[in-house]
Parts: C-alpha cells; structure tokens; sequence
C-alpha cells in the first residue's frame, strides 16, 4: 500500500524528478570533492613551509563550509534552492580558478585561500539532502535523502580517475587537476534550471515562525541527531584526510592512494541505494548506531597493519560507516522540524556539523605529521582519535532510546 500510495501521490512525482536532478549535481560537480581530498594534501605538502600544516587547504575548504552554511540556508529559504546551489557551484569554479593560479605560482596561501571558496561549494552540496526531501512525502522522505546521496558513487569512479589524467598532465603538478575542478563546476550549474522545488512563502505577519535555535538545540531528539552526524562526518574525514599522505608515506604511489580514495567514496556512497529502505525498516536510530559500529570497525583494521589491503578495508569500512550514521542522522533531523523551522534548523545543523569536521580537519594533519614521528605511528594515532568521539555520540543515541522507558519509570 506504502508502495502504490508513493506512486499516485503528485507531491512525490515532483519529489522524485527533483532526486534525478540532484542525483545529476552529485554525479558531475560532486566529483570534485574526491579530487580534493586526493590531492589536496599532497600539492599542500609540496607547497607548505611545514609539513604540519600540508592538510591545511582540506581544513580550509571544511571552514568555507562552515562559514557559509547559515548564510546559505538563509538565501535558500528566501531566494528558492536553485538560487543557493549556483552559488554554490560558482563558489567552486572559483576555487578551481585560485588553486590553479596559486599551484602555478607555487603561492601555499594562495592555495589555502582557494580552499575557503571550495566550502561555499562543499557547504551548498551539503543542502542537496535536505532538498531531497522538500518535496517528498513522510514515507518516501528517507529513500530520497538515500538516493540523492547515491548520486556520488559515479563521483566516487570519476573523481579519483580525473586526479590520475590529469595529476601530471602539467609541468606543474596537479595544475590539470584544478582546471577540470573549475570546468566541473562551469558545466554543472546548469543543472540546477531543472530543478522544481517551490520557494519558501514568505512569514505572515503575526504568524508563528516556530522555535527558536535555542529550543531547538535543546530538543532531545534533535540534539542527539546533529551529535551523531557531527560524530560521522567528522571521524570520516579525520581519518580520510590523512589516508593519501599515509598510503604514499607507506611506500606506495599517488595511483594506490588514488585508489583508496575511490574504495572509500564508494563505500560512502553504494551503500545508498538501501540505506533508505533500511531506515524505513529498522529506524533511523538503529541505522546511526550500526554506522558507529562500522567506523569502530574502520579504526581497528587501520591499526591492525599497513598494507596497501588495510588502507583498501579499512577506508571502505570508514565510507559505510559515515554512510548509515550521517543518513540516518539526517533522517532524524528532518522528520523534527516544521516547514517554518526549516531554513534556521539546516543551517544552524550544518554549522554544528562542519564546525566539528573543521576540528577534524586541523586536527588529521598534526596527527598525521607530528604526533608520532613517523608515518606509521601518525596513522595509528589518527585512528585512535576516533575513541572518545565515537563513545560520545554511541553514549547519546542510548540515553535517548532510554528516555521513554524512563519516564515511564
């Protein structure tokens, strides 16, 4: 009946024409981001004073995303989605533009300040969930969030090979590749024209605009929602960042790192294609809390050794364990919030979220570099600083499935 009720329902055949459309964005401009994170350190490493601060433009681009995220969400909730993305994805092209300019001139700062544009796209890739599920009904929400999410597996395979073509297809390395990332984001803002998804009404005078950032913080359900997201995406790029410099730092090439990356984006993003289906199921909680359990996982296996078949198991494992625990946190926000609330909850969300990876991000590279002498000791403590994050956010998911049994104590 759920199945026949989604098909006949006018709400959800617009909803599932908006998913081909940003299931599109995610394939072509979503590419980038692997790139990114692929290469992103190693042209750092080349071009830093400091080895410590080789991460640095991955921090940045985090930054840019947390920066922008409530503004965006205010522009989207005034001006329509579509107007939100092209900035977006003009916000990327100019970050291709600057990295390129800066790798030519051997300029790190330059490199550091193109990174700050790559969050406003980062940062407007981030709202393409939530745009899923604008139009979608309360059954079909969870499967369109999932969907949408799986646009980025054609990025996963097409992001990391681009970086193969095109790391030294320059004198300059890795010059070709923030050329395409300018020409992915050039050609893919015309997707957005497709887009039908209704602009926000504007408040009525005297009409409740609901609760504020404050009530909502304090709202159980939600706080635990964006802990657990902050947790998952948080963890996954601490430990992605890292990944490229560890694999190369290990003995192994650019090729095998790029490799990696494409096993992790895939994991990341495959899953998705049920992970929708498993939440309508089970529940968004319990999908958060296998996704935990995954990225527990992820950090036992990094430690366990360094081969090139540790680096493959365990970043796929870091890719599905962010893929159940950032969806199914999603999940959980979304179905607390009122249309009115929208725009100031997303926003205030994705501040809190990318607020955490930023820390992640600043973070990876001084454990990677500097906590432990050596590759080899830096990547074990990049996974060991997994722990306590992991143990918070596992902490709040069994307080909050203890709340009903303990009012009723």
């Amino acid at each position: 009946m759920a199945i026949m009720s989604e098909q006949n329902s006018p709400s959800d055949t617009l909803a599932k024409q908006n998913v081909l459309v940003l299931v599109a964005a995610q394939a072509v401009m979503g590419a980038q981001m692997p790139m990114i994170f692929t290469i992103a350190g190693l042209a750092g490493q080349s071009l830093a004073p400091n080895a410590c601060w080789a991460t640095l433009p991955i921090s940045f681009a985090v930054i840019g995303s947390m920066l922008t995220a409530t503004p965006l969400s205010a522009i989207m909730q005034r001006y329509g989605r579509r107007v939100g993305f092209a900035i977006g994805a003009l916000g990327g092209a100019a970050g291709g533009a600057i990295g390129a300019y800066g790798l030519l001139t051997q300029n790190f700062w330059l490199f550091v300040i193109a990174a700050l544009f790559t969050g406003i796209y980062m940062s407007a890739q981030g709202f393409y969930r939530f745009a899923a599920a604008d139009t979608a009904s309360d059954s079909f929400r969870p499967k369109a969030i999932s969907w949408v999410m799986a646009g980025g597996l054609l990025s996963a395979v097409v992001g990391p090979q681009l970086v193969k073509v095109t790391a030294d297809a320059m004198v300059v390395p890795f010059l070709g590749t923030y050329l395409a990332v300018m020409a992915l984001n050039l050609g893919g803002i015309f997707l957005f024209a497709l887009l039908k998804i209704p602009k926000p009404k504007p408040p009525i005078f005297g009409e409740s605009t609901g609760r504020t950032r404050s009530q909502m913080i304090r709202t159980p359900r939600i706080a635990v929602a964006m802990i657990c997201a902050t947790v998952s995406y948080a963890l996954m790029n601490l430990v992605m960042t890292s990944s490229p410099l560890a694999v190369v730092g290990c003995g192994f090439t650019k090729g095998n790192a790029a490799d990696v990356v494409t096993a992790h984006v895939l994991a990341m993003y495959a899953p998705s294609f049920f992970t929708g289906h498993l939440i309508a199921r089970f529940g968004a909680e319990k999908i958060v809390a296998v996704g935990l359990t995954i990225l527990a996982g992820a950090g036992a296996v990094a430690m366990s050794g360094f081969e090139l078949t540790n680096f493959f198991v365990s970043l796929a494992l870091l890719g599905l364990g962010w893929n159940f625990g950032f969806i199914g946190a999603t999940t959980m926000l979304t179905a607390e919030q009122t249309p009115a609330e929208k725009g100031r909850l997303q926003g205030l969300n994705d501040l809190v979220v990318f607020g955490g990876v930023t820390m992640a991000s600043f973070s990876s590279g001084g454990l990677m570099n500097c906590a432990g002498g050596t590759v080899h000791a830096g990547w074990q403590m990049v996974n060991l600083a997994m722990l306590p994050f992991l143990v918070l956010a596992g902490g709040a998911l069994i307080w909050l499935a203890l709340r009903p049994a303990a009012r009723q104590a």
